[in-house]
C-alpha cells in the first residue's frame, strides 16, 4: 500500500503575510509540519505543493519534496484546497511512477497536532473503512445552546431542539480543525466533497487543534508550544 502525504503552502496569506514562513522558536512554521510528517513514518512519499520557489526550497531542505510549482489557477485567495490536493496527486504519481492508495493532506498551519494524532487518525481510516476522514475537536460554543443568530430581526438559537438550560444537556458538536485530512484515491480523484455518508472523523484535544488563522492564533500556538515540552519526535 502506497501513501502520499501532501502539504499545500501558497505564498499569499490575508490574515499573516507570509504566514507559512513566519518563525516560530527560530524555525518557519513549514518546518514543524514536514518533520511531523518525516517522525511518523508512515509515508512513501512526503510532497509540497505551493506557488513559492523560496517555501519550494525551504521544504527541500527540511525532507520533504517540492520540484513543481503549483499553478495560479490553484493558488489565489478565492482556489479551494482538494483541487490542489488532487492536482499535487496526479503529479506525484507522474513523477514517482505509481498510485497512491491513500492521501493524507496535513495543513501547515496546525502545527500543534503530535505523531500520534498522526498514526491513530490513519489507524482509525482503516479500521473504519471510509471514504475519507477528517480531524475535529469539540465544540467550545454548541449552535443549540449559546450560538444566536438573527432571524426576521429576532434573535435565536441557531438550531432548535428541546429546551435546553445547559450546555451539558445539548447534543455535542464538533469543529472541523484542519489539521489531518485522510483519503482513499478513488474518492479523492472524483470528488470535492469533504463531508458525506461515509466519513470517519478523529478527535483531537482543543489545545492540539489551533489552526493560524490570525495574529491572535499565532500568539496563542506560540504560548502552548512554550508552557509544555512541544516535540516532533
Amino acid at each position: 500500500m502506497n501513501i502520499l502525504a501532501t502539504i499545500c503552502m501558497r505564498k499569499g496569506s490575508k490574515g499573516i503575510p507570509n504566514k507559512n514562513l513566519i518563525k516560530i522558536n527560530d524555525k518557519p512554521l513549514l518546518y514543524y509540519t514536514i518533520k511531523q510528517a518525516l517522525n511518523s513514518k508512515i509515508f512513501d512519499e512526503i510532497i509540497v505543493s505551493t506557488d513559492s520557489n523560496k517555501i519550494a526550497n525551504l521544504s527541500n531542505h527540511y525532507g520533504a519534496k517540492c520540484w513543481f510549482i503549483r499553478p495560479k489557477y490553484l493558488s489565489s485567495d478565492n482556489s479551494a484546497k482538494i483541487p490542489a490536493i488532487r492536482h499535487a496527486l496526479i503529479k506525484s504519481e507522474k513523477y514517482f511512477k505509481k498510485k497512491f492508495d491513500i492521501i493524507f493532506d496535513l495543513d501547515v498551519s496546525s502545527p500543534l497536532r503530535s505523531i500520534n494524532d498522526i498514526k491513530n487518525a490513519y489507524k482509525k481510516f482503516l479500521k473504519e473503512k471510509k471514504d475519507n476522514l477528517i480531524t475535529v475537536n469539540q465544540s467550545r460554543k454548541n449552535p443549540y445552546f449559546n450560538i444566536i443568530e438573527f432571524q426576521r430581526e429576532k434573535i435565536k438559537i441557531v438550531k432548535k431542539y428541546k429546551y435546553i438550560s445547559r450546555r451539558q444537556d445539548a447534543p455535542i458538536t464538533y469543529d472541523m480543525n484542519a489539521s489531518i485530512y485522510i483519503w482513499k484515491r478513488k474518492f479523492l480523484l472524483n470528488s470535492d466533497n469533504i463531508l458525506t455518508n461515509n466519513t470517519s472523523i478523529y478527535e483531537m484535544p482543543f489545545e492540539r487543534s489551533i489552526d493560524i488563522d490570525t495574529k491572535d492564533d499565532l500568539k496563542i500556538v506560540r504560548l502552548l508550544m512554550n508552557s509544555y515540552k512541544f516535540t516532533n519526535e
